[in-house]
C-alpha cells in the first residue's frame, strides 16, 4: 500500500513543494487583512513573554554554556540576556527557551506549535539584515501559512506515526519565513523547503524532557540555515513533500495534496491560531478548564473526593499521559496530575506550580489517584468531559473544548497582555515590559528590528 502511494503519480501531487514555495514566496504585506497584522502582533507578544520567562530554566542555561564555549561572531540577541550570538546560535537558543514552558501558542492544523520554530529563526535574520516590522510580520505569516499547509498535507499520520510537528513541520515553517525575508524567489523557496525536509526531525517520545523544547530552537535553527543555504545557491531536489523517499512517503501514511492546498474554511490559517492559559501541554487544557469549573460550581473540599473520570480523545494517550510524573516536565504532559491541581483549586497559569515538589506532594499525589482517563476513539481532538464523584454521593459534571479561536480579537489581546506582563515583568521590570509591549503594538511601524529586540534584554 504504501510503496503504491509513492510511485503514483498525478499533476496535483507533482506540484505541491513548489505550489507551497510559490504561495510563501508571492505574499506581501499590503495583501494582509488587518486582524492577520493583529493575530501575528500577538503571536510575537506571546512569543516573547515565554521566551523571556523560559530563560531561567535550567535547559536554557546547559544551552547557554554550550554557545558561549563555541563563540562566534555576535549579531543576533538573545532574548532575555545582555548578550548576542551568531544568528544559527540566537534561533537555536531563542527557540528553545521559547518552548521550554510549553506555554506557547498552537495551531491544530499544524499539529504542533507554529511561533516557537518561526519567530526565533525570523529574529535572528531580520536583526542581523536590518529588515523592518511589516517585512517581519509578512514572513512571520508566510512561514505559518506554510506549516499549517505542509501539516495538513501529512495529517494524522505524520503526528500518530510518533514525530513531533514542531519539530518536523516547524523546520519547513522556519524555512520558508526566512526565504521569505530573504525575498528569495520561487525556485530558491522551494529549494530551502527541500533542505529543510531533509534536517526536518524530532520524537513524541522525548516529550516530558529537554529534549521537546530542543525540537523548538533546532527547527529554528535548521529552518534558518536551509534558507541561507538556498540564498547562496546550495542545491537540492525541488520536491521533497511528494517524492518517493521524501518527507511524506517517509514520515506518514497520509498525503492529502488537496487539503494542503485548498483555502482554509476562515481564509488564512493563521486565523486559527490558539493561545495558551495554561502552562502545560494544550492537550491538558480542557480537562484543566472543566476541573476548574467543577470547583467553582460546587467549592468540595479534594479530600472529599471518591473518584474522578476524565474523558479526552484517543490520541491524547501518545502525548500527555504520563500518569505518575516525578518532575516538573513531566507534569505538564500528565492529564491526571494538571487535572488533580486544577481541582484543587492551584494556578495552573503559574510558573511555579509545575515543580518537582508538586508533581510528588502527598495530597495531590492522593487526588490524583483517584483520576481515571478514558480515551475515546474519533473525538473532538481538544473536547474533554469530566465527572467527580464525591465521597457523599454528589456528582458534578463539566465539558470544554479548547480548540475553538477567539473571535473577539481584543479580548484576546486583553488576555496576552495580562499573561506577557505576568511572564516579562520579573525579567525586565514593569516599565520596561510595558515598552516592549507597546513597540509590539507599533510593530507595523518599526523600522530596525535592533529597537524592538533592545527592549528584551535587562536593562
Amino acid at each position: 500500500m504504501k510503496a503504491e502511494r509513492s510511485f503514483r503519480s498525478d499533476a496535483r501531487r507533482a506540484q505541491v513543494t513548489l505550489e507551497i514555495a510559490s504561495r510563501a514566496a508571492g505574499l506581501c504585506y499590503a495583501e494582509l487583512p488587518e486582524d492577520i497584522r493583529h493575530l501575528a502582533r500577538q503571536c510575537l507578544l506571546d512569543w516573547l513573554g515565554v521566551t523571556l520567562a523560559g530563560t531561567t530554566e535550567e535547559l536554557s542555561l546547559i544551552l547557554l554554556a554550550e554557545a558561549e564555549e563555541q563563540g562566534g561572531r555576535p549579531v543576533a540577541t538573545l532574548i532575555g540576556r545582555a548578550a548576542k550570538a551568531p544568528t544559527h546560535q540566537a534561533a537555536l537558543l531563542n527557540g528553545t527557551a521559547s518552548h521550554a514552558l510549553d506555554y506557547d501558542d498552537v495551531n491544530l492544523t499544524m499539529g504542533g506549535h507554529p511561533t516557537v520554530p518561526i519567530m526565533p529563526a525570523l529574529l535572528a535574520l531580520g536583526e542581523a539584515k536590518g529588515v523592518s516590522g511589516a517585512d517581519l510580520i509578512t514572513a512571520f505569516v508566510a512561514g505559518c501559512e506554510t506549516a499549517c499547509r505542509i501539516g495538513a498535507l501529512v495529517a494524522p499520520g505524520h503526528y500518530a506515526q510518533g514525530f513531533h510537528a514542531t519539530a518536523t513541520v516547524g523546520t519547513f515553517g522556519a524555512a520558508a519565513a526566512c526565504a521569505h525575508l530573504l525575498k528569495l524567489d520561487v525556485t530558491q523557496t522551494a529549494t530551502a523547503l527541500c533542505i529543510a525536509g531533509t534536517q526536518a526531525a524530532g520524537l513524541k517520545s522525548m516529550y516530558g524532557t529537554m529534549c521537546k523544547p530542543l525540537h523548538a530552537g533546532k527547527a529554528a535553527q535548521n529552518g534558518l540555515l536551509a534558507a541561507s543555504l538556498a540564498a547562496r545557491g546550495f542545491s537540492s531536489r525541488s520536491d521533497v513533500l511528494e517524492c518517493a523517499q521524501g518527507f511524506a512517503d517517509t514520515q506518514s501514511r497520509d498525503f492529502h495534496a488537496d487539503t494542503a492546498l485548498s483555502e482554509p474554511g476562515a481564509g488564512w490559517h493563521l486565523r486559527n491560531n490558539l493561545f495558551k492559559y495554561h502552562a502545560a501541554c494544550y492537550l491538558t487544557h480542557a480537562p484543566i478548564e472543566c476541573a476548574r469549573a467543577i470547583r467553582r460550581q460546587s467549592g468540595f473540599e479534594p479530600k472529599g473526593v471518591r473518584e474522578v473520570v476524565v474523558c479526552v480523545d484517543a490520541g491524547a494517550a501518545k502525548v500527555c499521559h504520563i500518569p505518575e510524573p516525578r518532575t516538573g516536565l513531566e507534569a505538564k504532559f500528565s492529564l491526571r496530575l494538571t487535572t488533580a491541581m486544577a481541582l484543587a483549586g492551584l494556578d495552573t497559569a503559574s510558573l511555579g506550580i509545575y515543580r518537582e515538589r508538586n508533581a510528588t506532594d502527598p495530597a495531590l499525589v492522593r487526588l490524583r489517584d483517584t483520576i481515571a482517563v478514558e480515551f475515546k476513539p474519533n473525538w473532538p481532538h481538544t473536547l474533554a468531559e469530566v465527572r467527580v464523584t464525591l465521597k457523599d454521593g454528589r456528582v458534578f459534571q463539566a465539558q470544554h473544548d479548547s480548540g475553538v479561536p477567539a473571535t473577539d480579537l481584543d479580548a484576546q489581546q486583553e488576555r496576552l497582555d495580562a499573561k506577557f506582563m505576568s511572564l516579562a515583568e520579573p525579567i525586565l521590570g514593569r516599565g520596561q515590559a510595558e515598552q516592549l509591549a507597546a513597540t509590539v503594538a507599533s510593530l507595523d511601524r518599526l523600522g530596525p528590528l535592533s529597537e524592538l529586540t533592545g527592549l528584551a534584554v535587562p536593562a
